[in-house]
């Protein structure tokens, strides 16, 4: 690619990104020169060193004194067979997962979510609204409906847990088997923008999700909602199986 125009900080962290990503870096390799680099881009130096610092705040990338810029390590699609939650996800690509509850409230069960966790229609159950972050970074809203069967555990669980998943299943041996997502893009809501800092309307990626246990009994019923720059989630798709896979936004 050749420089046609000044670029952002951000537009060239993004692009570096997919290349590391895609192999033209790779881990252990040394970036181009920052003059190499900015005039690869059309961009000050200034802007360019920007953009790598952004890469260093992923765990991208490094400065190492007389040989410049060293790729650390590539991102790694997530494959949703594995059914990791968020944070170990995040843990997985050396990120520091974060979550605080915003509001936990007792509640009769709507029709749509008796449906899905397959209760009785007003049977009793908690919502639970979370912020989650990525390196101290808010990118999620995450509202999560449990059954009344693991309420009261759902309910004692530290408002500031980074893993609900981990903590059901090391403290309460609630194991997820197996989820169902649907996925689709919304505009933020009021609430949404408030909890997010972001201006109502802002575009979100919404991903619906309904987890159960080894028997089928249906976990919880949730709604994330992803700021756009990310995450983003990838299909690969075969003659023999499918597989939606999640990684952090590259373009």
């Amino acid at each position: 690619m050749t420089a046609d125009s000044t670029r952002s900080h951000t537009a060239i962290m993004r692009d570096l990104l997919a290349r590391i990503v895609d192999g033209e870096f790779a881990p252990g390799t040394t970036l181009p020169s920052e003059s190499r680099l900015s005039q690869h881009y059309g961009a000050a130096r200034g802007t360019v060193r920007n953009a790598l610092a952004a890469l260093e705040g992923r765990g991208l990338v490094a400065p190492v004194q007389g040989s410049g810029w060293v790729v650390r390590s590539s991102r790694q699609n997530q494959s949703f067979a594995e059914l990791r939650s968020f944070a170990q996800w995040a843990r997985s690509k050396a990120m520091t997962p974060g979550g605080l509850v915003r509001l936990a409230e007792f509640g009769e069960a709507s029709q749509s979510e008796a449906r899905r966790l397959r209760v009785a229609p007003s049977s009793r159950v908690i919502r639970v609204t979370r912020t989650r972050s990525l390196d101290g970074r808010t990118v999620m809203l995450e509202r999560t409906c449990y059954p009344e069967w693991i309420a009261a555990k759902i309910a004692s669980i530290p408002d500031d847990e980074a893993s609900v998943v981990e903590t059901l299943r090391t403290q309460f041996g609630v194991d997820t088997a197996h989820a169902e997502h649907s996925i689709d893009a919304i505009p933020a809501s009021s609430a949404d923008a408030e909890l997010l800092g972001i201006r109502r309307s802002s575009p979100l990626l919404r991903v619906r999700r309904v987890s159960f246990t080894r028997g089928g009994a249906p976990i919880e019923f949730g709604e994330d909602r992803y700021l756009p720059d990310t995450v983003t989630f990838q299909v690969a798709t075969s003659s023999d199986s499918n597989a939606l896979n999640r990684a952090e936004f590259l373009q």
